[in-house]
């Protein structure tokens, strides 16, 4: 970086229309560029977030009512099964993988990743795993059934013979391999890469996020590939949690050292965009930036040590400490959240579509870190153990945070991908669809597993008001489709007539924004200088124009129309 010119001549947003040719398929999914290797990893993420949506629609379409309606019993073991493990090895941890190699780099000021085959080979093995996984469908038994857990003894070659199991055994090692190597190449940029000025207290909260998820990738996602390959050799014959017979609650054990890290894994660099889009449309600095940043390697630290609240009904660990430590997580949450509101007390708000999916991301979430705090004690948990109250909380969770925050990152950074901004209007829509879907899926869920209504099963009593409150869930769970299909509709609509913008136009804070849109394979021509975590926003205060800071023009360029 170090040839990096201070004040170099006047570089146009984009290069001439002669000088472009549109990449083939094999050199974007072979290229070394970070923003390629991220960006294939979100989309092929995104398409597997449509498959296991698909999935999730027609188990609701079926518990809209009591009775089997369409499906087997042994059919929605599959769908549940398929639908979970999707959401969480082959759309979550990617997705926000994916967010991370594109922008991590330009937010740090380097030109490239560190060891990028390394995570172009994560890709490949992520997608590998995908196929392998959904294979198991075309197979004779049909694909997995004893749901993304796999707890042993229901996942032994007894209770579920067949391919397909094996598939799916194999299909996790893949994932979660390749999400592996892709973390080790973040972590070595992060380490090595930085730019000259870029100290570890200068890093974006979005960059700090993906660190401390890192950390928890780095400590949890070898276990979980040395526990599905001793699942796969006792599925072969050999006895290991089939030898002992506390062989299943090892394996729980085991598992869920990963399976309780992977939830933050999911959430913490959308954490990172939230903040970073409240604090530039609020038009300040976050609000607490060093103790939020304590609170985010406090949050991944504690988050190592509560894998057994998920085990409260085995009885075979020692429920007042994990009760304890799951409690305790409260507090590095509760100082996140004070950030944001923070940071928007103090400033003169702008609810374009980023913003609005960020507060929707504060809300959602909220309910979900609430229910978690009822589920962290005990008794509570004996209470609603295997319901769909625990449905409910995970999507609160998973859904208010992954899916929320992904989609607030993706109206925010739209732009710096493609140079053009998605409608405002339909993004806006977008919003308000998943939103109310969001409340009207999962709210009636609550009820119903306070209720004692079981989780995993296609068909139900017909007791108190259940009927209508699934009829309630499923209305919910078509308006998210709707939400979805209406996002789509303008991704595409934007990609060919959206508004052409210039390098910055929400006037954001970091290094990204300080470069062309879509930026080159270089990143940066100049950088400016950097005295704290938000640069752009500090030449503001100066009375500096950033973009003239690094030799960029704010004119946004007319449509190139070729000849």
């Amino acid at each position: 970086m170090s040839a990096i010119s201070p004040r170099p001549a006047v570089v146009p947003l984009r290069p001439p229309v002669g000088s472009r040719r549109r990449a083939s398929l094999l050199e974007i999914l072979s290229s070394t560029d970070h923003k390629r290797i991220g960006l294939v990893t979100m989309v092929t993420a995104f398409c597997f977030f449509l498959l296991g949506g698909s999935l999730a629609l027609t188990m609701r379409a079926e518990l809209q009512k009591p009775g089997l309606q369409f499906l087997t019993d042994h059919t929605y073991n599959e769908l549940f099964t398929i639908h979970g493990s999707t959401m969480f090895f082959l759309f979550a941890v990617p997705v926000v993988l994916g967010v991370g190699l594109y922008f991590v780099p330009l937010q740090i000021g380097a030109a490239r990743l560190l060891w990028p085959r390394l995570a172009l080979a994560g890709y490949w093995l992520f997608a590998a795993g995908g196929v392998l996984m959904y294979s198991g469908f075309l197979t004779q038994q049909g694909a997995a059934s004893f749901g993304w857990t796999a707890y042993f003894p229901l996942s032994d070659a007894n209770a579920s013979p067949g391919v397909g199991a094996d598939f799916w055994v194999l299909a996790v090692i893949l994932a979660t391999t390749g999400g592996l190597l892709q973390s080790v190449s973040l972590l070595g940029t992060i380490a090595r890469l930085r730019v000259p000025g870029m100290t570890m207290l200068r890093m974006p909260l979005f960059t700090w996020s993906q660190l401390a998820t890192v950390f928890m990738v780095i400590t949890g996602f070898p276990v979980l590939i040395v526990t599905m390959a001793l699942l796969q050799m006792d599925r072969e014959g050999v006895g290991i949690f089939s030898a002992s017979p506390e062989g299943p609650v090892t394996y729980q054990h085991l598992f869920w050292f990963y399976g309780h890290p992977v939830v933050y894994v999911v959430f913490f660099p959308l954490v990172g965009v939230v903040g970073e889009i409240i604090a530039t449309f609020s038009r300040r600095r976050f609000f607490g930036f060093r103790v939020t940043v304590l609170s985010l390697l406090a949050f991944s630290a504690i988050s190592m040590a509560v894998w057994g609240h998920h085990m409260f009904a085995t009885d075979q660990v020692s429920n007042r400490y994990f009760s304890l430590t799951s409690t305790a997580l409260l507090v590095p949450a509760g100082i996140e959240y004070f950030g944001f509101l923070a940071t928007m007390a103090g400033g003169r708000i702008r609810f374009a579509s980023p913003m609005l999916f960020a507060i929707g991301f504060v809300l959602l979430f909220l309910i979900g870190g609430l229910t978690g705090i009822m589920v962290a004690s005990p008794p509570l948990d004996y209470h609603v153990h295997d319901t769909y109250f625990v449905v409910a909380h995970f999507h609160y969770t998973l859904f208010g945070g992954t899916v929320f925050g992904l989609f607030a990152a993706i109206h925010y950074w739209f732009p710096k991908v493609t140079g053009r901004l998605l409608d405002e209007r339909w993004a806006k829509a977008t919003f308000v669809l998943l939103f109310v879907g969001a409340l009207a899926t999962f709210i009636p869920m609550f009820v119903l597993g306070s209720e004692g209504m079981t989780r995993r099963v296609a068909d139900y009593l017909p007791l108190h008001h259940w009927t209508t409150l699934n009829t309630i869930s499923t209305v919910g769970a078509f308006t998210i489709a709707l939400g979805v299909l209406t996002f789509l509709v303008n991704l595409m609509r934007s990609l060919r007539l959206g508004e052409l913008v210039g390098p910055d136009p929400w006037e954001g804070q970091t290094l990204e924004w300080a470069t062309t849109s879509p930026p080159p394979r270089h990143n940066f021509t100049a950088l400016p200088p950097i005295k704290s975590h938000t640069p752009l926003f500090d030449l503001r205060e100066e009375g500096r124009e950033p973009l003239r800071e690094v030799g960029l023009e704010r004119e946004v360029p007319r449509e190139e129309v070729p000849a």
